[in-house]
């Protein structure tokens, strides 16, 4: 299938950094990070890119997630594996509930629902201090293990988030190319053209609602074991922004765009740690001139590019070619 070569080549990609680079801080430790950012921003792509449905709280979904693995295993005494499903379960009662509603809304009404639902479930962290920890956060959560491998290092946790990664790319690629996924595109390009093509808008929206806010809360479950530690800093508003800004920058609609977008701006902060203060208004900054100069996103932009000087270059190609067969005629 021509539309998972590019997963090939990521998968080769992901496989052979840590060989060539092995225990290098930017593979190992940021890599994770960065890792962890794209099975966001792939979720967060199939609700806004292929959906057209904006959403500012999916830091919240991602927020669950953390606190039901950090909640279930340090107070409860629960295994880890059994508190990631109770945070999926969770994670999908909450989407399900709250999709209907939120989603008849349209345009900056659907934004500022979004955004109203990710502060809530950030203040609820905050003041449910007794089972969350308040803003001091949670420590003490046991890492995972799989049949007695256990993840305690950067290595390790490089192989485990990656790997979901690659399960995500390969699903969010399976359902774009399915009819399901040509149902979100007629979605996004008109909710009423969709309806008169018998597609069912509001279960289209409600599923790919609910299945963001479940690679989110899947995220932020590896986030907890990951860190041992959470607090409310990690799911605010401002992360939701990131992640926007993520898909944005690498181009809406575009699996491997919000990968390359997340990757930026996951070393970004890395590289200009002495502009650390200003990070807010550098991602800003981003998203204004994407807007601008790159409205369809960097990945997807430079593919254009190319696309046209390819056809440039073959079209300069074939006048040349012909002016010489005149030549030779004369």
């Amino acid at each position: 299938m021509s539309y998972l070569r590019g997963f090939y080549l990521l998968t080769i990609t992901a496989a052979v950094l840590p060989l060539i680079f092995p225990d290098n801080y930017y593979v190992t430790v940021v890599g994770v990070t960065a890792a962890l950012h794209a099975i966001l921003a792939v979720s967060l792509n199939l609700l806004m890119g292929y959906a057209g449905q904006i959403s500012l709280g999916h830091a919240g979904f991602f927020g669950i997630g953390a606190y039901a693995s950090a909640i279930l295993t340090t107070r409860y005494g629960w295994n880890p594996w059994p508190a990631i499903l109770a945070g999926l379960g969770l994670t999908a009662v909450v989407a399900f509930t709250l999709a209907r509603p939120i989603l008849r809304l349209k345009g900056h009404y659907l934004a500022m629902a979004t955004l109203g639902l990710g502060i809530i479930i950030n203040i609820v962290l905050v003041q449910a201090g007794k089972f969350t920890g308040g803003p001091d956060g949670l420590g003490g959560i046991p890492s995972l293990s799989l049949f007695g491998w256990s993840v305690d290092s950067d290595l390790r946790w490089y192989i485990v988030i990656v790997s979901v990664l690659l399960v995500v790319v390969w699903l969010a690629l399976n359902i774009i190319n399915s009819r399901s996924g040509r149902a979100l595109r007629a979605l996004h390009g008109s909710e009423v053209a969709a309806e008169m093509m018998g597609i069912n808008t509001t279960a289209t929206k409600t599923g790919v609602f609910v299945l963001a806010a479940l690679i989110a809360s899947l995220a932020g479950s590896l986030f907890a074991y990951q860190q041992a530690f959470v607090s409310p800093d990690s799911f605010s508003f401002f992360f939701s922004i990131e992640l926007v800004t993520m898909v944005v920058l690498g181009g809406m609609a575009s699996t491997y765009g919000a990968i390359i977008g997340a990757i930026i701006l996951t070393f970004l902060p890395e590289l200009l740690v002495v502009f650390e203060d200003y990070e807010v208004m550098i991602f800003g900054a981003i998203l204004m001139l994407m807007m601008i100069f790159l409205p369809q996103g960097l990945f997807v932009g430079l593919q254009h590019l190319l696309r046209r000087l390819t056809r440039d270059r073959r079209t300069a190609i074939d006048a040349a070619e012909a002016g010489e067969s005149g030549r030779g005629a004369a």
